[in-house]
């Protein structure tokens, strides 16, 4: 048995932080069903690039889940969600504030009728407060955070992480905080809400930055690769590429500077420790760069590795997915589909020894099950079509 076998989650999600958060419910074996519009369902299926017609971006995001098309809008189709919330154990939604209670769907009316329900809200400023109404993307929760503020070069423009790191944040802050309220159940026999926003997500996770500014007063800015409390540690340029370098504790500083041919610098009294190397980062990163240039990075990468200093190659995303290490520990899966047949999936870096994620199926097809579901709560084959030519509920074409 996973770990949450026999938990049924109603997800009703668009883009990333709540299929993210169902994601990762799903994998541990949680029966995810996956409520959309019928008229186009989560907008990252429309999102390219496009895999036999569907998003793959979607394909990946949405793996172990079933899809239910269901009109919320429409007095039925609240009625049948209502009838589904009274069975389930949990429900995650990301709509901004206000939506579900707009549609009668609220945690007060499903707690009210299922006291056991756990109820995931993920929205860009929370629930209250004097933003809860703004609009917020994953770009702008970067920028108010601050995140944006210390990422990229010190003169160059503030660049967003890569990844939508504040949407991915608050999931994983999501299936956290909705483990605990599973456990919590456990003892009380009552569910309760919970409010996550990608705001908050972000924040929290300016560790350095929040202790530095508190300590000392002065706004952190952007510094590129380096760490903000470290040094040697950021990524230098090499021959071919660039590679990256943590020597920071004596014996690492050390053993770098003699695989680099730099002892003048080991013995040099401006380096002699941390502080002292952090306060002169950016000169002692231009000593560093003369020579890191003048070989590729696997040289230094086997070299650094094998006088024990901790150190890696920058990749590409291409170098990424045909990695060996992740090849020989079976990270990327395959997962079948009704109509793209197998899809690519990265896996879970979460390795439970005994009851490890399972990787079922990729995202579903917009209503794959609405039958199936729709069946589960007692309705015949001639309901669900009518339902069907209602548009109440949606299937696949055939």
């Amino acid at each position: 048995m996973l770990p949450l076998d026999g938990v049924r989650v109603l997800e009703l999600a668009n883009f990333m932080a709540g299929p993210y958060c169902g994601m990762l419910l799903g994998d541990l074996g949680a029966d995810v069903v996956k409520v959309e519009n019928p008229a186009g369902g989560d907008y990252s299926r429309g999102m390219p690039p496009f895999n036999a017609g569907e998003g793959a971006g979607f394909l990946l995001l949405n793996r172990n889940k079933r899809s239910l098309a269901l009109d919320l809008k429409h007095p039925r189709g609240a009625e049948l969600f209502l009838a589904l919330a009274d069975g389930a154990d949990v429900v995650v939604e990301n709509f901004r504030p206000g939506t579900m209670h707009d549609l009668g769907l609220s945690y007060e009316t499903l707690a009210a009728r299922n006291p056991r329900l756990i109820y995931l809200t993920a929205s860009a400023y929370g629930q209250d407060g004097p933003y809860a109404e703004r609009p917020g993307l994953d770009l702008i929760l970067q920028g108010m955070s601050g995140v944006m503020s210390i990422t990229g070069e010190p003169e160059g423009a503030p660049v967003k992480v890569g990844v939508p790191l504040c949407d991915l944040t608050a999931a994983l802050y999501g299936a956290y905080a909705i483990l605990a309220a599973l456990l919590a159940r456990q003892r009380s026999g009552e569910g309760q809400l919970i409010d996550v926003s990608l705001f908050e997500a972000g924040v929290s996770l300016a560790v350095w930055e929040a202790a530095s500014y508190w300590t000392t007063g002065k706004v952190p800015e952007r510094l590129g690769s380096a760490h903000r409390a470290s040094a040697p540690y950021q990524a230098f340029r090499t021959a071919d590429g660039h590679v990256t370098v943590g020597a920071t504790t004596p014996n690492t500083w050390g053993a770098f500077c003699q695989v680099l041919g730099l002892d003048d610098l080991h013995e040099d009294p401006r380096f002699s420790d941390n502080a002292e190397r952090r306060a002169r980062h950016i000169e002692l990163a231009g000593l560093i760069e003369r020579v890191t240039v003048t070989r590729t990075s696997d040289h230094w990468y086997t070299a650094l590795e094998a006088a024990g200093v901790p150190c890696g190659v920058l990749q590409s995303y291409d170098q990424v997915l045909a990695d060996p290490h992740l090849q020989a520990r079976s990270f990327f899966h395959e997962l079948p589909h009704p109509t793209a047949g197998s899809v690519r999936s990265l896996g879970s870096p979460a390795r439970l020894q005994k009851t490890p994620p399972r990787l079922r199926r990729a995202g579903p097809l917009l209503g794959e099950h609405t039958q199936e579901v729709l069946g589960e709560l007692g309705l015949s084959a001639v309901e669900v079509e009518a339902l069907v030519r209602e548009r109440v509920v949606g299937v696949p074409p055939r």
